[in-house]
């Protein structure tokens, strides 16, 4: 019999290891994560339902890029296309970014950019003060209920609208109620805090029955002729006034052709 005395000897040993009841600490780590998630989501929907259109436009162009592109190509016969600075005498802005700017005077000429943000800021400090965003209006309680404005591409636009128990008009005339003309009066004070030109819109409800002979485009270009009358004897230099347009009862604002809602005068201060 072989001896084997000096055969090694291998010890094997398994380790075990006794896992928590819920399978350690892990799932708390996902599981707070998700309820972190959740949270800022439910208060995010809380935001948006909180603010309103203007403020919810105005965080959006905060977080917009403002660095402009170029969409039109160069088409020079140089090098890339193009052609260097001091060929077509142009002038890098610095601090900024963006492209160079075209010099047409005297450096430090406020680019068209500028300007639009410049009366956009206005246009803001208007509404602001027409609507008492800014702690002051120049609406009593009693005018301010006519009142709706809102900041478009085309710019401020001042939207004049009736009540059931308020008319701006007398019924099916052009002629103004004394709250009209104290309206207009508040506007063209409020007017002069910019230098833009200005739009006259007239809007009134549809008529009761279809008739043969319809007054409602008269009316509705009246009532924009008559607010333009008013303006210019408050004060407004006539040169502002772009255009005066009587759209009838072709844009409803309410979904009650009837509504007297829909008899309304919308006054634009245009941007450039």
């Amino acid at each position: 019999m072989a001896d084997n005395s000096n055969r090694p000897i291998i010890i094997k040993r398994k380790k075990v290891i006794a896992a928590g009841g819920h399978h350690g600490g892990a799932w708390k780590i996902a599981y707070a994560d998700f309820v972190t998630a959740m949270m800022a989501f439910f208060l995010l929907m809380w935001l948006i339902n909180a603010t309103s259109e203007e403020q919810r436009l105005g965080l959006a162009e905060f977080f917009s890029p403002t660095i402009p592109l170029n969409r039109i190509s160069g088409g020079g016969s140089h090098m890339f296309g193009g052609k260097n600075i001091s060929e077509e005498q142009i002038l890098s802005r610095s601090g900024r970014g963006g492209l160079p700017t075209q010099l047409t005077g005297t450096p430090g000429t406020e680019p068209s950019e500028d300007r639009a943000f410049r009366l956009q800021e206005k246009l803001a400090e208007v509404e602001d003060y027409l609507m008492g965003d800014g702690g002051e209006s120049f609406l009593t309680d009693n005018t301010k209920k006519h009142v709706v404005t809102r900041l478009t591409d085309e710019g401020l636009v001042i939207e004049l609208f009736a009540a059931e128990d308020q008319p701006l008009f007398v019924d099916g005339t052009a002629i103004p109620m004394p709250i009209m003309e104290d309206l207009v009066e508040i506007i063209a004070r409020a007017s002069e805090m910019v230098a833009s030109d200005i739009a006259i819109e007239g809007h009134v409800r549809s008529e009761p029955i279809i008739q043969r002979e319809t007054k409602v485009w008269d009316m509705s270009a009246g009532r924009a002729q008559a607010v333009r009358g008013m303006l210019q004897s408050d004060g407004v230099n006539p040169r502002r006034l772009r255009r005066v347009v009587g759209h009838a009862d072709r844009e409803l604002i309410s979904n009650k052709p009837r509504d007297v809602r829909n008899n309304r005068i919308e006054i634009i201060l245009l941007r450039e």
